[in-house]
Order: C-alpha cells, then structure tokens, then sequence
C-alpha cells in the first residue's frame, strides 16, 4: 500500500524551507526609504547603503508613492542584482509617515531604520545606530542635525525659520522636551517599540518621528546621536506650507487624543478668526462709510464666508486644494452650505432658549451645531473627490 501523497510530500517540503533557511540570513535591520520623485539619488544612495552596512544582515525597503520619475522601476532594476533590496508601490496614496509604517510592517527585522532618499542623512551612522539599539541602552536613536551646532549648512533663511519654528512648537510638548532634533527624519528603533505604538499613530504628514514619540503608551528610552547633515544634489525639497500644515495637524491630533479630529480643530479655528473679519467688515462699512445695517451686515457676512472658504482651502484641506473653475463652484458651494449651517444654528439655539436653557447654553449649543454641519458638509461636497473635477 502507499502511503498517502500528503504524508510523502511534507518531509521533502520540510527539508526544502530548512535549506533555504540555512541559506538565507533574516534581516537583522530592515531600512526604510520612503521616496517621491527622487529617481536621481536612488541608485547612490542604495550603493552607499549596502556599503554602509556590510557586515549586518539587512534588508532595503523602498516605497514609492507611484513617482511618475521611474523611481520604482530604478529600485527593482537594482533589487534584480541584490535580493537584499526590494521595492513597496503604492498607488491611490501618498504621504511620507504612511509609507515608512507600511514598510515597517512589511519586514521581519527586530531592527528599523528611516532615512530620506535625498543624500542628506549620513548612512554611516546606521551601524552606531543599530548597535544602541542591540544593546538594549534604547529603544529609539535618533539622529540628530542640533546635538553640536544650531546651524544647518546650505538652508535659506525661509527653511531655517520653519525648521527652528516646528522644533520649538514640538520641544514645548513635555515628552519632546529635552530632544534637540524631535523633527528628524533619520532614526532606528525596536519593533517591540514600534509595534506597542503602530495602532496609536496618526500617519499624518512627514514628521513620523513625533507621531511615535507623542504616540508610545509610556516614554521611550531615546538616545541622539550627532551628524551632519548634508546638501541636496538634485531635486527640490518637500518643506513647504503644506508640510507645515499637516505638522499642525499632527500635533492637534495629538494634543486632543485623538478624540476630536485634526482637520475641524483647524476648521473651528479659521471660522474664529471669520467671526472677527465679519466684526471688522460690519464696524468699517457701518460705522465708517455710514451705510444701513441690514446691507453692511449682508457685506460683512459675504465677506467672512470667502475669507473662510479661501484659508480653508490654503491650510485645512491644503492637500484637496481647489484652483481655477474649481474654486469659482468651491466657494459657491461652501457659501450655500454655510448657510443653512446658519439656519442650523439658529434654530437649535432659539429652541434650546424657549425650553428655558441659559442663552450662553443655548447659543454655545447653536454654535457647536453650526460648526459640526458646515464642517461635514463641506468636507464631503466642497473639498470631496468630485469638487477638483
């Protein structure tokens, strides 16, 4: 009698898999590049990379957000060669925080590692790095531009204010308190570290590195460690307003526990300051230039809701920024849902007054109303997919 076929082939598949075991090295340290666009460094950096780590079992991860450079078709005409290296596309999505998790969670490696694919980190310092890292001294190691010298080589006067301003917003937190870099976007860390704070992370924006630290359920063991921080060689940096924005929104996301989202804290934030362009309107034409109530009152109220549809769409929704035609039937669209937000706001605070509530209730309850509905309206119909079409 034979035996039955799954009982023959399972010593073989066996004997198989403990081959390639014996074989292959698991990563010890996995590095990940999140890339956008950055073709032209690609292939030195992946050269310095496996340089820089000889002698360590690791593995390269790049993920690219579907560069329309060619960057993934680089990395895998590489990843041909080296099988240590190896290319994560994502297409539909974008965003540096998100793209480092992924490819944190694509590798078996007790060791990660983040680092930008424009040659200005120094690849050196992963071995230092990683060996903090073994020797359980730390769970996270962050590179840092500041442990010896305020000053960055080659930045304008512009990037420097941003980056001296972002460190300072961040080093008021008391868990970035005492970090001279909490902005760096070249660090290593443990899984067991980052796996107790992946569920916790927000994946807003570019600055990883703070969403971990302000993420973690207790402090991390954090040590810094100097370099300096080099030139770019080719392309254009990714700091802009809009970095600065979605930095914003990490750190409300953050500051608020995540129960209130980022994006209506911003929202709440810019209706405020619309209060007082209404205020300053109505003062101006009616008290100013003499004109009626009722119409000065109609101006100022035109004019609040476009300053608050045109910052909304500068900072809050940054990212789904309508141009052209698209902001003509934007403001027209956020100015009608705006008010019946209004008419909203009304009628709860007038029916709240009547059952007797105090007025300060009564109109902080309308006014929580308002904001709620223009915030979900506008975000779904005006700064929605189908509004930069």
């Amino acid at each position: 009698m034979h035996e039955p076929r799954q009982r023959i082939l399972e010593p073989a598949h066996t004997r198989r898999f403990a081959t390639i075991r014996d074989r292959i090295d698991p990563p010890e340290l996995a590095v990940i590049v999140p890339t956008f666009n950055e073709r032209p460094n690609l292939r030195e950096l992946l050269e310095r990379l496996v340089a820089a780590l000889e002698g360590i079992a690791f593995e390269i991860i790049v993920v690219d957000d579907d560069s329309p450079d060619g960057s993934a078709a680089l990395v895998r005409e590489f990843a041909a060669r080296d099988p240590r290296v190896r290319c994560l596309l994502r297409v539909g999505r974008r965003g540096l925080a998100s793209a480092c998790i992924e490819g944190m969670l694509a590798t078996t490696a007790p060791f990660l590692a983040v680092i930008d694919a424009d040659l200005q980190h120094d690849e050196r310092l992963l071995p230092r790095m990683l060996d903090e890292l073994r020797s359980g001294r730390a769970d996270l190691v962050i590179a840092s531009r500041y442990l010896e010298s305020d000053r960055v080589p080659g930045w304008t006067g512009e990037r420097r204010w941003l980056s001296r301003s972002g460190t300072a917003l961040a080093r008021a937190l008391p868990r970035l308190r005492g970090l001279s870099d909490p902005l760096s976007g070249f660090f290593a860390i443990s899984r067991t570290a980052f796996e107790s704070t992946v569920r916790r992370l927000s994946g807003l924006g570019f600055k990883l590195l703070v969403d971990i630290l302000l993420s973690a359920p207790a402090p991390l063991r954090t040590v810094e460690l100097p370099y300096r921080f080099g030139l770019r060689r080719s392309g254009s940096s990714k700091l802009d307003a809009r970095v600065a924005v979605e930095f914003v929104l990490l750190l409300l996301d953050k500051v608020l526990g995540g129960w209130v989202p980022p994006r209506f804290a911003l929202f709440a934030a810019v209706g405020g300051l619309g209060v007082l362009v209404h205020l300053g309107v109505l003062s101006a034409l009616r008290e100013g230039l003499g004109f009626a109530f009722l119409e000065a009152h109609i101006a100022a109220t035109i004019a609040a809701m476009t300053f608050n549809f045109a910052l909304n769409n500068e900072l809050t929704y940054r990212d789904r920024r309508l141009r052209g035609i698209a902001w003509l039937r934007g403001w027209m669209s956020f100015s009608l849902l705006c008010s019946l937000g209004a008419f909203a706001n009304v009628g709860v605070a007038a029916t709240l007054f009547a059952e007797d509530e105090p007025w300060l209730l009564a109109a902080l309850a309308g006014i929580l109303v308002g904001a709620v509905w223009n915030y979900a309206v506008t975000s779904l119909y005006t700064w929605g997919d189908r509004a930069s079409r």
